[in-house]
């Protein structure tokens, strides 16, 4: 064979080998993000074997204090500062901490007790009065809310948060036109918070200003287009200007975006309720409304008169005790417990039945003894 053909035959062979000895090509593959794992809640996991190294580490045990917080877990995160308060009982940054577990847990009195504590370690920072006057402001002490806030201020006068909260105390003391000046002071440095938009739009139909009220509810839902409260907003202000149908449609939404809007479900029993008529259809909305605010005007006189209408008469009784002792001396009330009782008396078979019950007439309109009625009257 020819040297020549000798040698091309050898090349031929080497890259047949190459080619078979070549690794097959894999296809590029996507990392599925769904089952990636991050958050807060991964990042205080992730410290438990360090603190399991270090269990005196107070810096490792403020750290997975501080993620649990953010992840939403506060009675962890109490756990872990408690022990790194048990470690060093003189740092101001653990008494912070403790109070922002104990104001996520609602222990306002604690939470107060532990910002002081903080106070008095030398923790100083402007977050430290602004959680006092929140936590003053959750227990409804607006005196003492508004001081804890003005050092807030004292300390940056560009807070939005304290700005904010002096908003809702001036609201809550019904001091109308500081409420909304602090509103919008609070809303002209964070442009971009729903809730400043939401509070100053509920204000404004309040108040009776639906237009304003228009105005913020729009900004607030460009922000959160998931907000219930918005939502609720833009539909109040819809009937205060006269179109409840498209009202209507905001607090539905609203609830299906936020079960715990019980001003919507108040607003559709009332327009369900507004020509006398008692549809069954209010009673779940009536008895979610009235959960979480038991002193809506006529809310539960409307439950009561819509559970007797659907013949639920031992439910609706209670309702209407409810109305006697909310209402004490309220005679029309009084007769309703009497009228129903009987009624749902004669429902029940021969065994079940108490005595005879008797409307307690007054005093005046009762008749006498025959005796008593022979003397002089004096």
């Amino acid at each position: 064979m020819p040297v020549s053909l000798r040698l091309l035959l050898y090349c031929l062979l080497a890259l047949l080998g190459a080619c078979q000895a070549a690794p097959a090509e894999q296809p590029d593959t996507l990392v599925n993000l769904a089952t990636v794992q991050s958050g807060p809640r991964v990042q205080a996991d992730e410290l438990d074997g360090a603190i399991r190294q270090q269990p005196q580490n107070t810096a490792l045990l403020a750290r997975r204090a501080s993620l649990r917080l953010a992840a939403g877990q506060p009675t962890a995160a109490l756990r872990d500062v408690s022990a790194a308060l048990a470690i060093d009982d003189q740092d101001g940054d653990l008494y912070y901490l403790q109070a922002r577990a104990l104001r996520a847990l609602g222990r306002l009195t604690e939470a107060l007790t532990a910002a002081r504590a903080a106070a008095a370690a030398g923790y100083n920072a402007p977050e430290l009065p602004l959680l006092e006057g929140e936590t003053h402001l959750a227990a409804h002490q607006y005196d003492a809310a508004l001081a804890s806030l003005d050092r807030t201020l004292r300390l940056d006068p560009d807070q939005p948060a304290a700005l904010f909260y002096k908003g809702l105390a001036y609201a809550a003391t019904q001091d109308t036109v500081q409420a909304f000046d602090y509103l919008r002071a609070a809303l002209a440095r964070d442009p971009r918070q729903p809730e400043i938009l939401h509070q100053l739009a509920f204000l404004s139909n309040a108040y009776r200003v639906p237009t304003d009220a228009a105005r913020y509810a729009t900004l607030g839902l460009r922000l959160d287009s998931a907000s219930g409260a918005l939502h609720y907003d833009f539909g109040r202000q819809l009937e205060l200007q006269g179109r409840p149908d498209s009202a209507l449609r905001y607090y539905r939404r609203a609830l299906v975006l936020d079960s715990t809007q019980y001003r919507a479900d108040y607003r559709l029993a009332l327009a369900a309720s507004a020509h006398g008529q008692r549809p069954a259809a209010v009673i779940p909305h009536l008895r979610r409304a009235l959960r979480r605010n038991p002193r809506l005007p006529q809310a539960r006189q409307l439950l009561a008169e819509a559970l007797e209408a659907q013949r639920r008469l031992p439910e609706a009784l209670r309702q209407y005790r409810m109305l006697v002792l909310e209402n004490p001396g309220n005679t029309h009330w009084t007769y309703k417990v009497w009228t129903l009782g009987q009624k749902v008396q004669s429902a029940l078979p021969d065994s079940l039945r108490t005595g005879p019950r008797y409307y307690p007439r007054p005093a005046s309109l009762r008749p006498r003894p025959a005796a008593e009625a022979l003397l002089p009257s004096r």
